[in-house]
């Protein structure tokens, strides 16, 4: 009641004459201010008295005069110019806390916000030349953080890629012709210029690196100048800018740089694709970041949600790796046009057999299954991991005399592998020109009419025999030496020639091993090469079992790359399932047709011939319960093999299902070929490190993923990129992967888009 009576008493009240200066905030309040201070009048009634720096006083009023209903939000917001949600959170503290929660409370932090040790630490690595990276891996904690601190204690923040040299975008002048030169000479009364001289040797290094890519940007954790390039059309791909950092996470995996700029896919990439377009995230990024990310076994797209896109960018020379939208969009972009993909795979698969040309003379070739649980309808196949048929794709891998991948077939269903690899031989003719070549396949590929035609073109087999076979006696056998093992491991081998078409046929050798009593056939065409290497070489063809393995494990080669279906062949030929109900049907008329004549014989053994002692009255007294019956069920299997005769064996797969589909294979055949790429230089360090390591053989690949995922320390000058490990396992550990950098040193190889060379060391744990 007071408070409407107040109401009612200020409107009754007339408006004070406004002199200036003053500031109306509606028809009942105005304020004056005179020397700082400001008075407000209510209906010519003064309410409040306050500095012009007192904000508390200000807010009080306010609400105030908003909780008295005369003054609105907007009015005061007009008259002082101040925000509406300054007034409403205004009006929230004073009405949960009163007067005083218009009180702020004090900014920034409490004291030391990192601590007086952490600060004089600060200031020490300050006055050595640390970067503000280095303090922060230093410390455990954001270098923004670090940033903060240093400009609250009043230190310098220096630029954080002070030492590696930033290229300025400049536009190229055109260079003037011979003639236009040699005019201009004579226009000046000069001599005739010299033929060109000879480059310096860091300019000699700069040209057979190639062009490095150019910035703008000069701070590595801010690439927004080169973002707005791309944005704009201007930049096609980011230049790799590397800021100094100690134990920055995961920067080991640089160690496999080295093989992968060997590898030649980046000329492949580029001679393919020549360019995505404006992009911040081009095709030499792209091919970086996407191997990087198999070394570190991100397995899939999603899975890049787990790390923290910062701290990977560090060690690519980005701000960030892509997201997964963008990754998937940049996959996708890859895979258009299919001809450009297949140019790419195919010019990479040329460049890995001319370095691996002495691998080439054992080809092993098998089949691989990729499970499918999906709800889609795919064929199905057996898989004999699980001895189970299933929804999958089948694919035939192709890998080299070590068991390192070359490339691999998608299947259109799932043929055996002896109608599959004419096709795998052409394409493996076409990468090995005329060279005779081995392959190696398992039972799935028999068939000696297909082995007569491979020997003939110029391929020799090496396979398991396939059915049984005449045993050979124990006393035939003989102990023989595997090489390479010193004694320590042997062999009972025999060896005969076979003809498996018949007396007349195509002439093989036979290999048998003896082993805990039992015989293992293995039949070839190779000539003039000793028992016990036919032996090993088959034996090996666990190795391409094991890469399965380890690539299911390690790299998800299985896994879907991007969900969907696209449409099949709908010609493809399959076996006709009205053929096969039909086949059901006369399968059960057979059984009864079977059963019925074992009736009728046991009836006729059983028959009293005092009774019965003609054929006409035994027929008589068993024709309703056997006769009968099974003369109808012979009948019945003549109809069914009529029936089934008149139907193909084969139909389109279209006239079956309504929609044939099949998992997508583009994103697939990408992804798996990076995959492959990276696997290869995995392998290609655990072969350098093998001659520093005893326990390679067991535990080559597991020393070498535990150094990729190792942290490191980040040093960049004007010509280096240098990255020294953090410390391994152990100490042999660590001295093997230190012999290991020698070894990458000695390459001389820089980082795609720098002129940076990589040097490698391992910072080798305290004694004792």
């Amino acid at each position: 009641m007071a408070r409407s009576g107040m109401k009612e008493s200020h409107d009754s009240l007339p408006l004070e004459p406004v002199t200036l200066p003053a500031t109306v905030v509606n028809g009942r309040c105005l304020i004056r201010e005179t020397d700082g201070i400001r008075t407000v009048v209510v209906s010519g009634i003064p309410v409040a008295h306050y500095a012009t720096s007192d904000k508390v006083a200000e807010a009080l009023w306010i609400v105030q005069g908003i909780e008295g209903g005369w003054l609105k939000p907007v009015e005061v917001v007009s008259a002082l110019g101040i925000s509406r949600a300054t007034v409403f959170r205004n009006g929230c503290r004073y009405a949960s806390d009163g007067a005083e929660g218009l009180v702020g409370k004090k900014k920034g932090p409490k004291g030391a916000r990192l601590g007086a040790q952490r600060e004089t630490a600060i200031r020490k690595w300050h006055s050595a030349g640390k970067s503000a990276y280095e303090m922060a891996s230093k410390l455990g904690i954001s270098h923004h953080t670090v940033i903060s601190a240093m400009h609250r204690m009043g230190l310098s923040v220096a630029a954080p890629c002070r030492k590696q040299e930033c290229l300025t975008l400049v536009m190229p002048e055109p260079v003037p012709t011979a003639l236009v030169v040699e005019e201009e000479l004579r226009a000046e009364n000069l001599p005739p210029a010299a033929g060109p001289s000879e480059p310096s040797a860091p300019e000699r290094e700069a040209t057979e690196a190639g062009p490095a890519a150019m910035t703008l940007d000069t701070d590595p954790s801010d690439r927004s100048v080169d973002r707005s390039l791309a944005a704009m059309g201007l930049l096609e791909d980011a230049a790799p800018l590397f800021a100094p950092g100690a134990s920055v996470p995961k920067a080991g995996v640089l160690l496999a740089m080295p093989a992968v700029v060997a590898s030649g896919v980046y000329e492949s990439a580029k001679d393919a694709y020549k360019s995505l377009g404006p992009a911040f995230y081009g095709l030499r990024t792209m091919l970086t970041v996407l191997a990087m990310l198999a070394l570190l076994r991100v397995k899939r797209a999603e899975n890049l949600k787990e790390y923290d896109p910062a701290e990977l960018g560090r060690v690519l020379g980005l701000d960030r790796v892509p997201e997964v939208k963008t990754l998937r969009r940049k996959l996708g972009e890859l895979t258009e046009p299919p001809e450009a993909l297949e140019a790419f795979l195919s010019d990479t698969l040329k460049r890995r057999v001319a370095a691996r040309n002495e691998a080439m003379g054992y080809l092993y070739v098998d089949g691989h299954v990729r499970v499918y649980s999906g709800k889609e309808d795919l064929p199905k196949a057996h898989v004999a991991r699980m001895r189970l048929s299933m929804p999958a794709t089948q694919e035939v891998w192709v890998n080299d005399a070590e068991g390192q991948p070359l490339f691999f077939v998608t299947q259109e269903a799932h043929p055996q592998l002896v109608s599959a690899l004419p096709k795998v031989l052409e394409q493996v003719r076409g990468l090995v020109g005329e060279r005779r070549v081995t392959v190696v396949f398992d039972r799935g590929g028999w068939s000696p009419t297909l082995f007569e035609k491979m020997y003939g073109s110029g391929f020799d087999v090496l396979t398991y025999r396939k059915g049984t076979a005449d045993p050979v006696a124990e006393a035939d056998f003989r102990e023989v030496e595997v090489p390479g093992t010193g004694g320590r491991q042997t062999m009972w081998l025999h060896e005969a020639e076979v003809t498996p078409l018949g007396p007349d046929g195509f002439w093989m050798r036979q290999v048998t091993r003896l082993k805990d009593g039992h015989q293992t056939q293995i039949l070839t065409t190779v000539e003039g090469v000793p028992a016990i290497e036919v032996a090993v070489r088959m034996f090996d063809r666990w190795r391409q079992e094991n890469f399965f393995k380890y690539m299911r494990q390690e790299y998800a080669i299985d896994a879907l790359v991007e969900h969907g279906v696209e449409k099949a062949d709908a010609t493809r030929l399959v076996p006709n399932p009205a053929r096969k109900a039909v086949e059901v049907d006369l399968r059960k008329a057979r059984a009864d047709v079977t059963r019925l004549e074992a009736a009728l014989g046991a009836a006729a053994l059983d028959n009293d011939e005092g009774r019965r002692p003609t054929m006409r009255g035994f027929k008589i007294a068993t024709g309703a319960g056997i006769g009968i019956p099974l003369r109808e069920a012979r009948e019945r299997v003549e109809r069914l093999v009529a029936k089934r005769n008149a139907l193909p064996e084969r139909v389109p797969v279209g006239s079956v299902k309504s929609e044939v589909v099949r998992l997508p294979g583009k994103r697939k055949r990408l992804t798996d070929a990076i995959k492959m790429l990276a696997y290869q230089a995995e392998s290609d360090l655990v072969a350098q490190v093998a001659p520093f390591y005893k326990r390679n053989l067991d535990e080559g690949h597991r020393l070498v993923l535990a150094a990729l995922q190792s942290a490191a320390d980040i040093e960049v000058t004007d010509r280096e990129l240098r990255v020294t490990l953090a410390p391994q396992s152990s100490p042999h550990r660590s001295r093997a992967i230190a012999e290991l950098c020698r070894v990458l040193d000695d390459t001389g190889t820089r980082f795609p888009g720098t002129n940076l060379r990589l040097r490698y060391a391992v910072r080798m744990p305290a004694e004792g």
